[in-house]
């Protein structure tokens, strides 16, 4: 939860700074208003589903309550409601709460806190890109994200990322004990844990490859050995969008 609470903090602080009209370079077409409309709307649907306990996911004219941002000159406070709330949520529910969920994990206060977590870390990245700063996580939580992706997120529709002709792609913290081969094929994607020949390898601390993964940062902190071009196809196939 504290992950959650300081990087919810920090994306207030990087968008104060940047103005609500900043461009986001990490995404496209997106201003620092667009960025807090989002994420204060994700903290306010996450929030709800935890608090009422609520089995289903909401519908789409449900969920637009919650991603009704206020104008400029509250929004920042209302995306700062919005995170202050979710913390205190999670932190006050109980261990045994059941609600819907949408990736695997020990029990459903575990899944929202840890997607929470990630969510509003990678967003953070994004309010600092529109600053022109970088963030920096503990190795750990960075190699926990990059697991969630690859064996959560993508591997809920493997046979959608797919390479013709088949290549990999190694990843390997020099920072933490975690490494992953990434194989991309025309049947899909498969992650073996491990670092594996490849057709490209990079290697680097866990938090660029954290934010390389989720495609919020190039190579240039990290060392490549291979063919570069494999981070091509990466990038159009491997994307996670909210439906």
């Amino acid at each position: 939860m504290d992950v959650l609470r300081r990087d919810g903090e920090a994306l207030g602080r990087a968008a104060e700074r940047a103005g609500p009209d900043a461009p986001v370079p990490t995404c496209p077409g997106w201003q620092v208003r667009d960025l807090l409309a989002h994420v204060g709307g994700v903290h306010r649907w996450a929030a709800a589903l935890v608090a009422t306990q609520r089995p289903e996911p909401f519908g789409a004219d449900e969920e637009k309550r919650f991603f009704a941002a206020p104008a400029d000159d509250t929004l920042l406070g209302w995306f700062r409601e919005g995170h202050r709330d979710l913390v205190r949520t999670l932190t006050d529910a109980e261990p045994t709460i059941h609600c819907w969920t949408f990736l695997t994990a020990p029990s459903p206060l575990a899944f929202w806190a840890r997607r929470q977590a990630h969510e509003t870390a990678i967003h953070r990245a994004d309010a600092e890109a529109a600053g022109a700063s970088i963030p920096d996580w503990e190795p750990a939580f960075a190699a926990d994200g990059i697991d969630e992706l690859l064996h959560g997120f993508l591997a809920r529709r493997p046979g959608r990322i797919t390479a013709d002709p088949a290549v990999t792609l190694s990843l390997a913290a020099d920072d933490v004990d975690a490494a992953w081969t990434v194989h991309l094929a025309p049947a899909g994607l498969r992650v073996v844990p491990g670092d594996h020949p490849a057709t490209l390898r990079l290697t680097g601390p866990a938090t660029d490859l954290y934010r390389l993964l989720w495609n919020r940062a190039g190579t240039e902190r990290l060392t490549v050995d291979g063919d570069p071009g494999v981070l091509d196809t990466w990038r159009r196939r491997a994307t996670v969008n909210w439906t």
